[in-house]
């Protein structure tokens, strides 16, 4: 692509429209960190750095954006005499009848977990392997999701690596929010510092900086409730209203009041 044609493809853009999506993408990728469990849906790898996506949660991905996956061989070799056995997969996800992306998988049988095993009984796993990964691939690419996990070594759930259970992995969510968001706090209050305070306040926070990232959404729907119905004020008492302490009356108060009701002599 020429440099031309690159500006104009950018000068077509609507940003405001590009913005929108951006923070649907962060917002996404937060609710997935939230609902995916470590060695269930993902899991860590020893000497990698980041967590691989496995098989259950690339099928809550796909739950949760309503989508459908339909998949294809597109290339296999069965060869029974000199027992070697590889597919590739194509996974197709489908919104309604809309096809919106495809992942692309491949496995065989010398790969280094089943070097050593009989090649004629794991025919069906190395299939299900390649099915599995064109899954991890089409899951990641549709929900954004490769800056926090990777499909290059999700063989976990498959009697492949080993998951490490004492190593844990950090997400986003882990930690204080950034000064993006406490700025996009004031921004839903329109400015008002006083409803941030008071919705930060109910979460037991003084400032910004010490939120930390998991009450984060629920701050910002507590703003936004306490811009429609903002707390009542409390009403000073009135001087009349005020209980009468009996207590804080003294000697020349009652004296004042005897002196007061003194009939006057005639």
């Amino acid at each position: 692509m020429s440099e031309n044609t690159a500006i104009s493809v950018i000068d077509s853009v609507d940003i405001q429209e590009v913005t929108g999506t951006m923070a649907k993408i962060g917002q996404f990728q937060q609710v997935v960190q939230k609902q995916l469990r470590q060695n269930l849906d993902y899991g860590v790898i020893p000497g990698t750095q980041k967590p691989t996506l496995l098989k259950p949660g690339a099928e809550k991905i796909l739950m949760l954006l309503g989508l459908r996956s339909e998949f294809e061989i597109i290339d296999s070799t069965r060869d029974f005499t000199a027992g070697f056995f590889q597919y590739q997969v194509r996974c197709k996800l489908f919104k309604g009848s809309v096809l919106i992306t495809e992942g692309l998988g491949a496995a065989n049988n010398r790969e280094r977990k089943w070097i050593k095993q009989d090649p004629f009984t794991i025919d069906n796993t190395v299939l299900k392997m390649a099915r599995k990964r064109s899954m991890t691939d089409a899951a990641l690419t549709v929900g954004s999701l490769s800056d926090i996990f990777t499909q290059d070594l999700e063989d976990l759930d498959l009697e492949g690596e080993k998951v490490s259970t004492t190593r844990r992995y950090a997400t986003d969510q882990d930690g204080t929010i950034s000064k993006a968001q406490a700025k996009r706090m004031f921004a839903i209050a329109k400015g008002d510092a006083d409803t941030v305070k008071a919705a930060i306040g109910e979460k037991g926070y003084e400032k910004t900086s010490d939120i930390k990232k998991t009450d984060y959404d629920g701050i910002c729907a507590r703003i936004e409730t306490l811009l429609v119905n903002p707390p009542e004020e409390e009403k000073p008492e009135k001087e009349e209203d005020k209980p009468v302490d009996g207590d804080g009356v003294t000697a020349e108060d009652v004296a004042n009041i005897f002196k007061n009701d003194t009939p006057a002599q005639e």
